[in-house]
């Protein structure tokens, strides 16, 4: 269903007599994680007030949800740019031509239709987007276009409160630890579509610390997720089960903001100190889920 058509008409928030977007109200999200934004349409030119504090929220909430988006292509590409520069890709289209920098994520089969076994499938695993190059996403946009009648949502982690609740021997171990981040394993491991020769070519493994430092806050978070091929320096078995280990840890329910989908929403968050997964929690055989996606790229992990 396009945006709105649940029934529901999608308000127009207010505008300045100059006919640029008003500034939002940001209230909190249960739980402590994210927030949701209400009273800004972000069709509009966006006055530096209302920027400054949209950039404040994410800075301080680290997911949020704008509420009662009407958006173009165009439109959210001008928005990501506040945040800075806007990626392209390299992953390849079932006809394979490369994904657009804003681009649509489904749960399309090859032949375009919902399907229990979409073409792309491993977004259900925990992950930070970009991880496996060597200057990974600063942030991720999605923007609800169609949406099944319940269901389809997306969950955060707070990698900052899960990498603060280790025990301290457990935080000494694993300081100054490197791990491998790898496209390749992560389609292998995921049972996802093996890789084109492209796509190899331009995703060579890369480097990063497990433990991470966000260039804004100062906080300590954990790096990991599903692009996470094995520690150096570390015998694969136990690499594995501390890898493992540590995003159990960090995705249990207490670190955990499921987003409830509703028409209409931008949802954006920061990839330096989350990870986030979709859930299959409807009928994907069925139903049309689709959101327009844009990326920010970041900085080198340190």
């Amino acid at each position: 269903m396009p945006i709105g058509s649940h029934g529901l008409s999608a308000a127009r928030p207010p505008v300045t007599a100059q006919g640029v977007a008003a500034g939002p109200t940001v209230s909190q999200m249960p739980g402590g994680l994210g927030a949701a934004c209400t009273g800004i349409d972000l069709s509009l030119p966006i006055a530096a007030p209302a920027r400054d504090a949209i950039i404040a929220a994410f800075q301080t909430h680290h997911v949020l949800a704008i509420r009662d988006q009407r958006l173009s292509k165009t439109n959210l590409s001008d928005f990501a740019a506040i945040f800075g520069e806007v990626e392209g890709n390299i992953f390849r289209k079932t006809d394979g031509s490369l994904l657009e920098a804003v681009h649509e994520i489904t749960n399309f089969g090859a032949d375009g239709k919902p399907s229990a076994e979409p073409y792309l499938k491993s977004n259900f695993n925990w992950h930070t987007d970009k991880a496996y190059q060597a200057v990974p996403s600063l942030l991720t946009m999605l923007h609800a276009v169609e949406l099944p009648p319940s269901g389809g949502d997306t969950q955060f982690a707070d990698m900052t409160r899960a990498y603060d609740a280790l025990p301290d021997d457990l935080k000494t171990e694993i300081a100054g630890l490197k791990v491998v981040h790898s496209f390749e394993h992560m389609r292998v491991s995921t049972g996802d579509r093996p890789l084109t020769p492209a796509e190899r070519e331009a995703s060579p493994p890369v480097i990063h610390p497990l433990v991470r430092t966000h260039p804004d806050t100062g906080a300590r978070s954990l790096y990991i997720g599903m692009y996470c091929s094995h520690i150096l320096g570390m015998e694969a078995a136990a690499s594995r089960a501390l890898l493992d280990r540590l995003l159990a840890h960090a995705t249990q329910p207490h670190f955990v903001y499921t987003h409830e989908w509703r028409p209409g929403d931008l949802v954006l968050w920061d990839n330096r100190c989350l990870v986030h997964r979709a859930v299959a929690n409807y009928e994907l055989g069925r139903y049309r889920r689709v959101l327009m996606r844009v990326v920010v790229k970041g900085t080198v992990p340190v």
